[in-house]
């Protein structure tokens, strides 16, 4: 099954998740001023997307200069991937592109944990997206578990990737702003 087919009810019962809604969720965090390279851009670029209205024209000309002025702030010490496939585990159906992950490496053609995925809002529809990111998110985790797991040669029982309530995961759904925008965040996702 690819990403996008899960819902939010499947994710949550496939690997036994909580949902927990909420309104807020973050700290305040200050503010970054986009520099002037993506103004420019943004400027030019968001009548485009939006006289084209649709996923692809968005993703061109409003989030991959997004992600490209993240990995200039961050001095390139961050790598961005668009499309990319991502089969972490076909047997639980966690396979298929993704739409956006960067990851905390400045490696371009080899993917290095730890990853954080970032999945397009369906402007039609936002709660149909909501199981794609929260399957997307799950296969981040587990990516960041395996890597970790061999970096640090952990010893276990061997079922590393089993979403349990010992584990205390939680999936959050957090309704943001009055066009009903979300953002989904597992607790104890590590730091990126």
């Amino acid at each position: 099954m690819l990403y996008s087919k899960f819902d939010l009810l499947k994710v949550q019962t496939e690997f036994n998740l909580t949902i927990q809604e909420t309104i807020h969720f973050l700290d305040k965090v200050p503010s970054v001023a986009p520099d002037s390279l993506l103004q420019e851009t943004l400027k030019d670029n968001i009548p485009l997307a939006l006289a084209q209205g649709n996923e692809k024209a968005r993703s061109e000309w409003i989030i991959n200069p997004v992600l490209t002025s993240i990995r200039r702030l961050a001095d390139a010490q961050i790598s961005v991937f668009s499309g990319r496939e991502f089969n972490i585990d076909p047997q639980r159906e966690l396979v298929g592109y993704v739409d956006f992950l960067m990851a905390r490496s400045p490696r371009l053609l080899v993917l290095e944990s730890p990853i954080i995925m970032m999945v397009e809002a369906k402007p039609e529809n936002l709660n149909a997206g909501l199981g794609q990111c929260a399957a997307e998110m799950v296969a981040a985790q587990i990516f960041n578990q395996r890597a970790s797991q061999r970096i640090n040669d952990f010893k276990g029982s061997g079922d590393s990737d089993n979403f349990d309530d010992s584990n205390k995961k939680r999936l959050i759904q957090h309704h943001l702003s009055h066009r009903f925008m979300a953002v989904l965040r597992m607790e104890n996702y590590g730091s990126f």
